[in-house]
């Protein structure tokens, strides 16, 4: 068995479960941990015994790169990488923006003979599989997908990125049908008035779209709870069969599922043909380590 060898790019809430994650994959070796320059020489003490780089190239071969940066700035960070021959996967999770980046890597990829997998967190991610397989299930009909309630990471990191904000949750409150209630919840800074930094939130892209509460507290850390979920629920037609119903339900850990599929991902992206994919365009066995043979009998 060829043993993997992956980088994790970043070393926040995801980057850490990342780094236990290969960690604990028989078929990967953690080459090490890119950080920002400031933060080399302050390694924390989990990382004890792993190497800490601000930059990629200071680790020798890396087979693939987890990138585990802010969503924003996904494309520029893959971009880089890429361009150096390395294999890339990421949890970028801006729905409505994911084509565009499937399309500018998708050419960067080929052009450098190496393979991406992007927006492989749990949604999108792995719960744009199961709406995929819903969809197989029944074609006609309709399906709704109900987050939380619980912490979104994407979310919190743009309300802490507001100026006067220093530091923030968001909570994702479902209210049925696919419709999502924003709870924010702000540490200010000295002098930080809410009014501006509730209209600096409620216009922002992550926020606009859905119902937004802000509201200042004493202690973010006192509120903070990493746990997350999804129903998600689909009514259709299969064939011409009426009232088909389905029904998908998880309740985890946000940045340790996060984590875990891009490691598992890892494992994908050297499997697949140059260019840059979703995660539904992959064969769901490339996920897994072990031989095709004794995958097929244990799971078919």
């Amino acid at each position: 068995m060829s043993i993997l060898k992956v980088a994790v790019v970043g070393y926040g809430n995801i980057g850490r479960f990342a780094v236990e994650a290969v960690q604990a994959a028989t078929d990967m070796e953690l080459v090490g941990v890119v950080r920002r320059a400031s933060s080399v020489s302050n390694a924390s003490a989990e990382l004890a015994g792993v190497k800490v780089v601000s930059n990629i190239d200071d680790l020798g071969k890396v087979d693939v790169a987890i990138l585990c940066g802010p969503t924003r700035s996904i494309p520029e960070l893959a971009k880089s990488v890429v361009e150096k021959g390395i294999c890339t996967v990421d949890s970028y999770d801006i729905h409505g923006e994911l084509w565009n980046l499937h399309e500018m890597l998708d050419a960067e990829c080929k052009k450098h003979n190496v393979a991406s997998i992007i927006s492989a967190g749990w949604d999108p991610g792995t719960d744009s599989v199961v709406r995929t397989l819903l969809m197989a299930m029944a074609p006609k009909g309709i399906t709704y997908t109900n987050f939380g309630p619980g912490m979104s990471m994407g979310h919190s990191v743009v309300a802490r990125s507001k100026a006067g904000v220093k530091n923030a949750l968001s909570m994702t409150i479902p209210t049925g049908t696919g419709v999502h209630r924003r709870m924010v919840y702000v540490e200010l800074e000295a002098g930080a008035k809410l009014e501006d930094v509730t209209a600096a939130i409620k216009a922002d892209s992550y926020f606009s779209h859905d119902e937004t509460h802000v509201m200042s507290v004493d202690s973010v850390d006192a509120l903070q709870d990493m746990g997350h979920g999804v129903l998600i629920e689909r009514k259709g037609v299969s064939g011409k069969t009426q009232n088909q119903l389905f029904e998908f339900r998880m309740h985890i850990n946000n940045p340790a599922l996060t984590a875990q599929i891009l490691t598992a991902c890892a494992r994908a992206v050297v499997k697949q043909r140059p260019g840059c994919y979703a995660l539904p365009e992959v064969a769901p066995m490339d996920l897994l380590a072990g031989d095709k043979e004794t995958l097929i009998k244990s799971l078919v």
